[in-house]
């Protein structure tokens, strides 16, 4: 209890209510179901092959798949409906790309969040101090939105494919007994997909978490507040020049002399010789 309470009074839990570090939280959330639901699955489907010879039909064959699909190693057990022969016959498609690099950003984005809520937590004001972790930070914000949006959107369609590889209808096809018309071949289930789709959505709000957040850390950063301090001090420079005395431009009077506020006040007359003795005789 005493460390807990050190802690508590070390940390300034108060930045968890804004939306700063509010958001990290839900981060790290929300990406540990992201890789849990699509790393941690596990699928069956099954199939039966019903022979005309009664004695080498088999109505239940079981097929395991899972992370990372990798359905061309998937392999499982038909009957050949010849003499109580069977062979072996794989899955097709390979989908652990997409897979693991969702699985990867997931894994990552939940490691830097987790950071960044301790920094956020602990450390605010040194992160504050210096300008160019907030950079830092917004940097890699920017980079996780990105990564998020394209390996969700992979993901979403490498599981498409897999839902159509691991289809029974599907499956049933690549069984070469079930290509005689002698031999009947059906499904008995398919696997369950509830658990995936669950990823892909958690995939999606992920993306829209770091995309959202990107605003509140870029206002930590000296881009925005230098921006702040020029907009601000635009209206300052504004006024400072309407409080200056307007300029005064000089002019001619009655007499011909020339006046700029006030400084010239002699009268100046033009002469010719063997003329007019001034100008204003010859007006």
């Amino acid at each position: 209890m005493d460390t807990a309470n050190q802690l508590a009074s070390v940390g300034t839990f108060q930045v968890l209510k804004l939306p700063l570090g509010f958001i990290r939280v839900l981060e790290w959330l929300f990406a540990i179901f992201a890789f849990a639901t699509c790393g941690g699955y596990s699928g069956q489907l099954r199939v039966s092959v019903d022979c005309m010879e009664k004695a080498s039909s088999d109505l239940n064959i079981g097929i395991d798949f899972g992370y990372p699909f990798r359905l061309h190693q998937v392999s499982f057990e038909a009957p050949m409906c010849e003499a109580m022969r069977t062979e072996r016959v794989f899955l097709t498609g390979d989908y652990s790309s997409s897979a693991e690099f969702f699985v990867t950003i997931a894994v990552f984005s939940f490691l830097y969040s987790l950071v960044a809520s301790v920094v956020y937590v602990f450390f605010l004001n040194k992160y504050r101090e210096n300008s160019q972790r907030p950079l830092i930070d917004f940097v890699v914000t920017v980079v996780f939105s990105f990564m998020w949006l394209v390996s969700s959107s992979a993901w979403a369609k490498a599981l498409s494919d897999v839902k159509v590889a691991t289809d029974p209808d599907e499956v049933q096809l690549l069984i070469p007994a079930c290509k005689d018309p002698t031999n009947k071949c059906g499904s008995l289930h398919g696997p369950r997909w509830s658990g995936l789709n669950t990823s892909v959505v958690f995939g999606f709000l992920n993306f829209v978490l770091w995309a959202g957040n990107i605003w509140f850390v870029f206002k930590e950063t000296s881009w925005h507040k230098g921006g702040s301090r020029l907009a601000g001090s635009a209206p300052d420079k504004q006024a400072g020049t309407f409080d200056q005395q307007p300029y005064n431009q000089g002019g001619f009077n009655q007499s011909g002399s020339y006046n700029t506020q006030g400084s010239f006040d002699q009268p100046s007359e033009y002469s010719q010789v063997g003329g007019p003795t001034s100008y204003s005789n010859q007006m």
